[in-house]
């Protein structure tokens, strides 16, 4: 080992840290459980970027964003109900948007990637990454859960054909 190896490899730890990349979700004790293998197999390739290693699909992409029939939103991951049709808005981002999340099975955690200061929603049984809420959504929460479909199957209240986002 050399002096260069050792500054290079410093710099290039410090430069991650401050980027926050490697910053995925915790892998903590969640109710279900898989190996990466279970996991690759059960998701498509955008599900699994997503959900498990917190991508973001490109904006104005998902089928779910048009969707306005009543149901739930489940996660793609675990099929746990996440979000209600009668909280979802139009936010104009490009991304299915809800101003409430079902209590309980959504959990946040801080997240200071790009620059940013943000908080990120994850699936609380399986842990999987949906995206960030702000504080600039409508009423009544005033919240803005900005959500990746892909990371959603959304199954209407009248027992039609779920709807992979």
């Amino acid at each position: 080992m050399n002096r260069r190896f050792l500054l290079a490899g410093g710099t290039a730890l410090v430069t991650g840290a401050f980027f926050g990349l490697g910053a995925k979700a915790e892998k903590g004790d969640f109710p279900v459980t898989k190996t990466e293998a279970q996991w690759r197999e059960q998701l498509s390739e955008m599900q699994y970027a997503v959900l498990r290693e917190e991508d973001t699909e490109r904006a104005f992409t998902s089928p779910l964003l048009k969707v306005k029939e009543k149901g739930t939103y489940h996660c793609a991951g675990c099929d746990q109900a996440v979000f209600e049709s009668e909280t979802k808005f139009d936010s104009g981002t490009g991304w299915p948007s809800f101003f409430r999340e079902i209590e309980g099975n959504v959990a946040f955690k801080e997240d200071n990637t790009l620059f940013m200061r943000r908080t990120e929603e994850h699936c609380s049984r399986c842990g999987g990454h949906f995206g960030h809420v702000f504080d600039d959504g409508p009423k009544p929460t005033g919240k803005r859960h900005c959500i990746n479909g892909v990371a959603m199957i959304f199954r209407p209240a009248n027992g039609g054909d779920a709807i992979t986002g």
